[in-house]
């Protein structure tokens, strides 16, 4: 009797439980609703960690990332609004080199224009080219700054830092002055195993790739991103402020000279004129040069005319029978040489 007794008891609660259940899920879904839609919030937080990470992501390393190759290497130049100015600016002139160039137009998918102001970012994107708008601090580095002004050396430690930035993100790159044309792809002539740390152009080559009695000329090199890189452009920077009245190039020779480079075991190749040439140096084999820098030269007004020379002596090359490639001659830079008279 008491068994069975139980037995009605248990099964009483049994159906209480169940009808009980059976109410919050179905008959009040307005209390059970937080139950069913428990993960919600969860899908929120992640679009909104989503946007938030599309919102605050580097500029610096969408740029980069945007513009490089697979292995992480680009092209980077550096510009303000006196380099896209005028009627037949720098920047354009520059790019006219990679379309005369052999083997070049595609190298401008791997180019970083980097713009110091508005105006010049503007017309790189008017360009529609990889753009990039560095940050200076309110510092006017709009107009032409002419060879060894104060302002011309800011700019120059201001790029310096901008491209130590570039080795943290950890990518490799050409750097390039707009003042260097580009007749040829450059890759054929250069080290891309990375057995190189850095390698850059000289003003005038003294016959030895490993020698660090070349006169390097930082408008044109090479580098790989490393801890011995970065390291170099740490110490060089540091030096900005004990180097009054040097520019940015003279202090990376002055650190050479005191054995840097052995320090932090860098490899470095000095490149021969031949390929890499300029103003300094005119390369003396015109079915070689690979680039021509207007090195040696003051202003832009001098460089652009120096320049042009250089596009029309490359266009009668390209046009001209192998005889008369044997007797051709670069045109004087005489707009170059007369720079430095006044």
């Amino acid at each position: 009797m008491d068994i069975s007794k139980n037995r009605i008891v248990d099964y009483t609660l049994y159906l209480l439980l169940f009808f009980g259940f059976t109410y919050i899920l179905f008959l009040n879904p307005g209390k059970s609703r937080p139950l069913l839609s428990l993960q919600m919030p969860q899908c929120q937080t992640s679009k909104t960690t989503q946007y938030q990470m599309a919102v605050y992501r580097d500029k610096l390393d969408v740029a980069l990332s945007t513009t490089s190759t697979e292995n992480k290497t680009l092209l980077i130049c550096i510009v303000n609004k006196a380099y896209v100015d005028g009627d037949k600016p720098m920047l354009d002139l520059f790019l006219d080199g990679f379309w005369v160039g052999k083997d070049t137009k595609t190298l401008i998918n791997h180019l970083l224009i980097v713009a110091m102001d508005q105006t010049s970012y503007e017309r790189c994107k008017f360009l529609k080219l990889h753009c990039y708008k560095l940050e200076t601090d309110d510092v006017d580095f709009v107009s032409e700054k002419l060879y060894m002004s104060d302002d011309f050396i800011k700019m120059m430690w201001r790029r310096t830092l901008f491209l130590r930035d570039v080795l943290k993100h950890g990518y490799n790159f050409i750097y390039t002055d707009t003042d260097v044309l580009w007749l040829r792809n450059p890759f054929p002539h250069l080290s891309l195993n990375q057995t190189m740390d850095l390698q850059i152009s000289t003003d005038n080559f003294n016959g030895n790739q490993l020698s660090e009695a070349n006169p390097i000329n930082t408008g044109f090199y090479m580098i790989n991103s490393n801890n011995k890189t970065i390291a170099l452009f740490d110490s060089w920077y540091a030096n900005k402020d004990n180097s009054t009245g040097l520019k940015e190039q003279d202090v990376l020779v002055r650190l050479m000279h005191q054995g840097l480079f052995r320090k932090l075991g860098l490899k470095v190749r000095f490149l021969d004129t031949v390929y890499f040439s300029g103003f300094c140096q005119d390369s003396r084999d015109v079915r070689a040069v690979t680039t021509v820098h207007a090195n040696c030269c003051r202003s832009i007004t001098a460089k652009l005319a120096d320049l042009t020379a250089v596009i029309h002596d490359w266009k009668r090359y390209k046009g001209s029978s192998d005889n008369q490639t044997l007797t051709f001659r670069w045109s004087n830079h005489t707009a170059c040489r007369n720079s430095w008279r006044h």
